[in-house]
């Protein structure tokens, strides 16, 4: 997402081009600006740099340094070489221009008008999802009662037979039981 450190990769955007804005007004320090006033023991980063400004003002759609430049530009400094040249491979597939981030900006504010909309979205479908369980739970109950219903009836009409001579049969009555002892084991 958007978190802290896309800020602060933001923020060091921001700074490197106000650097490049003076370095364009003033035009006044030569071209190995990068080697002369800056430490020896990071040279290998400024002159990647270097090579990285170089080859955007000759082609700005092409933002990925060939490989034999980038070797060149670092070749003979070893482990640190090593790390500017991954540093400059990640610098430039990372980039991307301002006005994209301005115009995504843009797009997340939201008016009230379509907060509200959103909002009213929102509750009407919770309300149909909560009406859908409703109805699913009353689909279930009513099917749990048939079901009661037929076995009570069942029941019944096993337990209230009759002989010839009008007395209960305890014959079925004893059967019954006894299946429902089974089934409950």
């Amino acid at each position: 997402g958007r978190g802290f450190a896309f800020r602060r990769k933001q923020k060091v955007e921001r700074q490197y081009r106000k650097l490049l804005k003076k370095g364009r007004k003033v035009h006044s320090q030569q071209d190995n600006q990068f080697i002369d006033t800056y430490p020896e023991h990071l040279k290998h980063l400024y002159l990647a740099e270097e090579e990285m400004l170089k080859k955007r003002r000759r082609a700005p759609d092409d933002s990925v340094l060939s490989e034999e430049k980038l070797n060149k530009a670092v070749d003979g400094y070893g482990i640190y070489g090593y790390v500017c040249l991954v540093l400059v491979r990640i610098w430039s597939t990372c980039t991307f221009s301002h006005r994209s981030v301005m115009t995504k900006g843009k797009f997340k504010k939201k008016t009230s008008n379509q907060k509200a909309k959103e909002e009213y979205e929102k509750i009407k479908a919770e309300r149909a999802r909560k009406r859908e369980e409703a109805e699913k739970r009353k689909q279930q109950r009513e099917a749990a009662q048939r079901l009661y219903k037929q076995k009570k009836m069942e029941a019944y009409k096993i337990l209230s037979k009759k002989t010839k001579r009008g007395q209960p049969n305890l014959n079925l009555q004893m059967e019954f039981l006894l299946q429902k002892i089974q089934q409950n084991t």
